[in-house]
């Protein structure tokens, strides 16, 4: 039987905590949040609430979590860093999970094994300080493990000559998955079919639960300019999150055209609808000035779309996830 579908309406009466009280006899009743609004735990600061929000806190949580909302045919959805999502704002029916599952360790001769909610960026961070390289290039990118083989994360790196992209999936060895069909299983890029900005989690609701990422000894003062040179140059290209909160880049690459240069010679930098504007530093990326609803990025990203099909004749296809109701 598959999933229920996440925007989909619960069962006929049934209530966010009607959900929760079915829940809390599988999972720690301490940790469901009933009506728990979801705009904090995104970058965008844009959602409304979830019926029910769990905090899952290792791997073997976050697999009975998943496993006991499809038993109970609960709608259920995995949030790690809230990165290229917009939440709508009526929010998202069923359970959310936030995959808080952080453990790792790194060993001696440059094997990491984390589980899926452990941050990238801290990672990047331990691995360069044990002189270790393979995930130096991803530093300010917002991500748990999860997300970053979801999405095969990937950079324009190393600098400074900037000459092709790097992959995560460079540097992976295995992951143990919750299948779709209920089973874990360990498996390796083979399975997962890594491409760009694609992987078999995208057609497939298995779900990463930790992973191995093979690694090699670096100069730790060599990845740590690496890390200065990277910082530098993605925070001259695209709006901090910290002042201008945003969901990454919004529609997806158009190969030898790009498509915030469609949209900036639109002349659509700086335009906004309500508190949600394209950006003046890059064109592809949308950010909230402070209040700004899931109902102004859709409004703002149509105008996009249909300024870019009438000046050049290209659709724009959008590359975040719609998570929820709008």
């Amino acid at each position: 039987m598959p999933d229920p579908v996440l925007t989909s309406q619960t069962n006929a009466g049934s209530t966010a905590t009607a959900i929760a009280e079915a829940l809390a006899g599988h999972l720690d009743p301490a940790r469901l949040h009933v009506n728990a609004p979801l705009a904090p735990y995104t970058t965008f600061r844009i959602g409304g609430p979830a019926d029910v929000l769990y905090d899952a806190t290792s791997d073997n949580d976050l697999a009975t979590a998943i496993t006991t909302a499809r038993s109970l045919g609960i709608p259920w959805f995995v949030l790690g860093l809230g990165a290229n999502i917009l939440v709508g704002d009526r929010g998202v029916r069923g359970l959310v999970i936030r995959n808080r599952a952080r453990t790792h360790r790194l060993d001696a001769d440059g094997t990491l094994w984390t589980e899926s909610g452990a941050i990238v960026q801290d990672l990047v961070l331990e691995t360069v300080r044990a002189g270790f390289s393979g995930l130096e290039h991803y530093i300010g990118i917002p991500s748990t493990i999860g997300g970053a083989l979801w999405q095969n994360l990937h950079f324009l790196s190393p600098a400074p000559e900037r000459e092709r992209t790097m992959f995560i999936s460079e540097v992976f060895a295995s992951c143990e998955i919750l299948r779709e069909k209920g089973d874990r299983r360990v498996v390796d890029a083979d399975y997962i079919r890594f491409g760009y900005d694609d992987t078999i989690f995208h057609h497939r609701r298995d779900v990463v639960l930790n992973a191995t990422f093979r690694l090699t000894p670096g100069d730790p003062a060599a990845l740590h300019r690496i890390l200065q040179e990277n910082l530098s140059w993605r925070g001259s290209r695209h709006p901090w999150l910290q002042v201008h909160p945003s969901a990454g880049s919004v529609f997806k690459k158009i190969e030898g055209v790009g498509a915030g240069r469609l949209i900036d010679q639109c002349g659509l930098k700086g335009y906004r609808v309500g508190d949600a504007q394209i950006s003046h530093i890059h064109a592809n990326i949308l950010v909230n000035l402070g209040n700004a609803t899931a109902a102004d990025v859709r409004a703002l990203i149509a105008h996009a779309q249909a300024a870019v099909r009438e000046k050049f004749g290209y659709t724009l296809e959008t590359e975040i996830g719609f998570i929820g109701e709008f």
